[in-house]
Formats: structure tokens, C-alpha cells, sequence
């Protein structure tokens, strides 16, 4: 089996293997290696081990490994703290440059490599870039030679890290592993919300990490019941509401409306269940939960239901227990106002129809027509004796000024006056002048005695004030209705 050494460069999206033969290198060291592009120095991440053919051949794709020259020393390292401050001075160059070839392309960084022979410019685009007039200038500018090369956005966040959602370093940067596929399919299959702002990383694409925890989501999907189903408990049928992928627990929602958390290790199958299995040729899922997988759980509720079961089904006695007192409120709960509005109305009803049920309801009958009213003149205008009885009743006024009205009309040679009809005072009618000017003419003998009256007592004319709209006419016109 070969043996390998996995190292990081600073603009690698994933660990390289090289070959430790002779050089003693371990984990933690600063290494200068052969590559592709000429010498490079990295950090050594793991120490040399041995690796399967299988997995050599998956990684490598079978290309031979190149080897480890040695372990860097300090003047190695000083020399790398200068090219990495040359890349530094190089980068506001490269920027310039693109501004002025009007390019399409953001650059993220220029590395010098450790032989000092090659500057690799590193940019993003979103298509193929015609960059040949912008590496004769960066030539030009840099003295060196230029090498180009275009990485993703996800490889350009691992090199400018940073901070996830979770609040941890970026998964791209610290792991530094390949980039493998992630999908929407992964989101659905844990149960995430399909908001691009929460399930997208630094680098607008999808989360690196969705991939992690996938295989195991959908392992736990395969063997628990199907969302929804009902399952059937000590306690009466449940519906599953709820997967705990984590934990492995499923959410049953019982018959009372209790959420029960229960594991899928405790759960059992049921015969039909089986049967049914071995008749589709499905994996079998469990639909029953014991009392035992009950009893096992951290839940007053659950225990306190348990031993209401057992009550009821006659194994524990009930030795003068009332398990209602389990159930009632230490502080009683405020009533509404409508609730003691709608009590006080109750109560009032209640009132009545005991009252009505104890005494029959009296009915008004009307008072017909008496000598009083039917008879002479004379009778009308005889005085009525006051009631002194204090039991009497009071009479309204319409009643007394339709009797005065009917012993008017009974005699026409009556000397006692007729009572003049009560008008009641409306907005607009001028205190009553219209509907007094619009009433019937009354009888000779009235007429003569209201003129007499009138005779005795000038009516005095109300003073009409200038209003909205008359202005001095107004006044003018009021002043000749007084001197009238």
C-alpha cells in the first residue's frame, strides 16, 4: 500500500497527497513540494500514513504522486513572508489593469510561487474572459511571468473565508475538502425551509453542509413510519405530526391533543404490519408503541394518564381519590366581562319566569267611554272631585284633554271654555306659529272669548335677529317688524 502526505496550499480548494519518502515531514510542518506548476511551500495536515489501493486510485485518479522536497526551514519561511507580500503589493496592479481592459472579471488574489520564476493571478467570472492584452500588460507591469487562472465562487470564498450562518468559520475554509454537488433535493429531505437566504451560503450558492447530515435524514426516513400515519398507543390512536432526525424520535399528537415524543428504537410492528410487509416486499416500519416505551419516558403527563388507565380498567383501586382535583387551576381564572354580563341576564331570566310562573301577568284593559264623557254639558262642567284616595291612579294628559274635548262637544252652550289641543315644539316651526296658523277654526264662542283674551293681552311679536345670509336687510327688516 503507498504511502501519502496530505498538504494545503494557501489557493487550494482541497488537500493534495505527496510523497514523504525520506523527509521525516509530520503534521503541523511547513513543507516545499514539486507540483505541477513548479515549487510550491505548504502545511502539512495529517501525518504520513498508509491508504488502500482502492482509495489511492479514487483520489488520484491514478497519477503518480509527486514527491516532498523537504521540510522548510526558517530561511524558507522568510522567503515565503516576502513572496506573500509581494502578492499583496501585486493585487491593486491587477485590479487597475482589469478596470482599464473594461473586463468582466473580479479578482481575488496573486500568489508568487516559491521557485520565483511564475505570478498566478486568480479571478471569477461568470463566462470565458479574453484576458490576452491584460497578461501582456500585467507582464509589463510586474516583470514576471503571468499565469491566469479562473476559480469559482465557492473556491473564492474558501480563499477569502469567513462566517457562516451558524456562526462558525466557513466550512469551505476550514475543512478544505472537494466540492461536491449539493442540490435542493437535500433541503426538502431535511425538512428546511426553501428560502434562498437561509439555506444559501457566502457565496450565494446552496450550503456546503446540506450534504452532511443528508444521508443520514433520509436513513432515518427509510426505517420511521410516514409522516401522518396513525399509530396506535396505550393511551388511543396518535398521529405522527413531527420527525427529530437527530435525536431519532418521532411527534405523536394522542386523541386528548398531548404531543408525545417517543423513540424509534421503542417502537414496535405490528403482525399486519409485517404481513403486509412480506406481502409488497418493503422494508417493514413499525405502527405500535408499548406501554413500556411509555413508561420509560420523562412525562408527569404521560405517567399521570397511565395511572387514570389503570383506574379505569380496575388494576389500581381507587382508594377515595378524586382524580378530577389533578386537573383543577391553582389560581382561578378572571371571568370576562361579557361572561358575567351574559350570567347577570341568565340570572335575570331565570328571575322572571319564576316570578311569572308565581303570579299570572295582569292584562291593561281599556276604559270605555263612562257617563263622563258621554253625557250632558252640564256634567262636563261641573267640577270633578279631587281624588283622595292614595291608592288612585295617575292619568296621563292626553286622557284628561280627550275628556275636557268630549264634554265640549257634548253641550255647544256650555260656558266652561274648551281646553286648545297641546302642540309639542319642533326644530323649525318657528315655537308653534305654523302649526297654530294651519289648525282648524274653532267654534264661534271660542273665537270670541281668544279674541277677548286678546284684547286684554297684546301677543307679544318675537324679535327676529339678523342671520346667517341676511346681513343688514336682515336687521332692517327685523326693526319694521317690532315698530308693527
Amino acid at each position: 500500500m503507498p504511502t501519502i502526505i496530505p498538504v494545503r496550499f494557501a489557493f487550494a480548494s482541497r488537500d493534495l497527497w505527496f510523497d514523504p519518502t525520506g523527509t521525516q515531514a509530520a503534521e503541523g510542518d511547513h513543507v516545499i513540494c514539486s507540483t505541477e506548476r513548479g515549487t510550491e511551500i505548504g502545511l502539512a495536515t495529517a501525518d504520513a500514513r498508509e491508504v488502500s489501493d482502492k482509495e489511492f486510485a479514487q483520489m488520484t485518479n491514478g497519477a503518480a504522486l509527486k514527491p516532498v522536497l523537504r521540510v522548510a526551514t526558517d530561511e524558507d519561511l522568510a522567503r515565503a513572508e516576502e513572496l506573500a507580500a509581494q502578492g499583496d503589493d501585486a493585487l491593486p496592479v491587477f485590479r487597475r489593469s482589469i478596470e482599464a481592459c473594461g473586463l468582466d472579471m473580479k479578482p481575488v488574489g496573486v500568489e508568487y510561487l516559491f521557485g520565483g520564476d511564475k505570478a498566478v493571478c486568480y479571478f471569477s467570472a461568470e463566462d470565458r474572459v479574453d484576458f490576452r492584452q491584460l497578461v501582456r500588460d500585467l507582464s509589463r507591469e510586474l516583470h514576471i511571468r503571468i499565469d491566469m487562472r479562473q476559480i469559482g465562487v465557492r473556491e473564492e470564498s474558501a480563499f477569502i473565508g469567513g462566517y457562516g450562518h451558524c456562526g462558525q468559520e466557513l466550512c469551505c475554509a476550514r475543512f478544505g475538502l472537494a466540492f461536491e454537488p449539493v442540490s435542493i433535493r437535500m433541503a426538502k429531505e431535511q425538512d428546511l425551509p426553501l428560502n434562498s437566504t437561509k439555506i444559501s451560503g457566502a457565496c450565494g450558492r446552496l450550503m456546503c453542509c446540506l450534504r452532511y447530515e443528508f444521508e443520514a435524514y433520509r436513513d432515518f426516513k427509510s426505517r420511521a413510519p410516514k409522516r401522518n400515519a396513525v399509530i396506535e398507543t396505550p393511551l388511543g390512536m396518535g398521529r405522527i405530526v413531527e420527525y427529530d432526525t437527530p435525536k431519532e424520535q418521532i411527534a405523536l399528537r394522542l386523541e386528548n391533543g398531548k404531543v408525545v415524543r417517543v423513540p424509534l428504537a421503542d417502537m414496535e410492528a405490528s403482525e399486519a404490519a409485517i404481513k403486509k410487509s412480506e406481502e409488497l416486499g418493503c422494508a417493514c416500519r413499525p405502527d405500535t408503541v408499548t406501554r413500556a416505551a411509555l413508561e420509560r419516558l420523562q412525562s408527569p403527563d404521560v405517567q399521570m394518564a397511565l395511572a387514570e388507565l389503570d383506574r379505569k380498567n380496575g388494576v389500581v383501586e381507587n382508594d377515595g381519590f378524586d382524580t378530577a382535583d389533578i386537573f383543577v387551576d391553582s389560581k382561578p381564572r378572571r371571568r370576562s366581562r361579557s361572561a358575567a354580563r351574559s350570567e347577570v341576564a341568565a340570572g335575570s331570566e331565570k328571575d322572571a319566569e319564576a316570578k311569572g310562573s308565581a303570579e299570572p301577568k295582569r292584562r291593561r284593559r281599556k276604559k270605555s267611554a263612562g257617563p263622563e264623557q258621554s253625557g250632558s254639558g252640564a256634567d262636563a262642567a261641573a267640577p270633578k272631585p279631587a281624588a283622595t284616595d292614595a291608592g288612585a291612579t295617575r292619568r296621563r294628559r292626553r286622557h284628561k284633554s280627550a275628556e275636557v274635548d268630549g264634554g265640549a262637544g257634548g253641550s255647544e252652550g256650555a260656558s266652561a271654555p274648551a281646553a286648545a289641543p297641546r302642540h309639542s315644539r319642533k326644530p323649525g316651526d318657528r315655537g308653534g306659529t305654523s302649526r297654530s296658523s294651519t289648525a282648524p277654526s274653532a267654534p264661534a264662542h271660542a273665537a270670541s272669548e281668544s279674541s277677548g283674551a286678546s284684547d286684554a293681552q297684546p301677543k307679544k311679536k318675537r324679535r327676529h335677529r339678523g342671520g346667517r345670509g341676511r346681513g343688514k336687510g336682515g336687521q332692517s327688516g327685523a326693526g319694521e317688524q317690532v315698530s308693527e
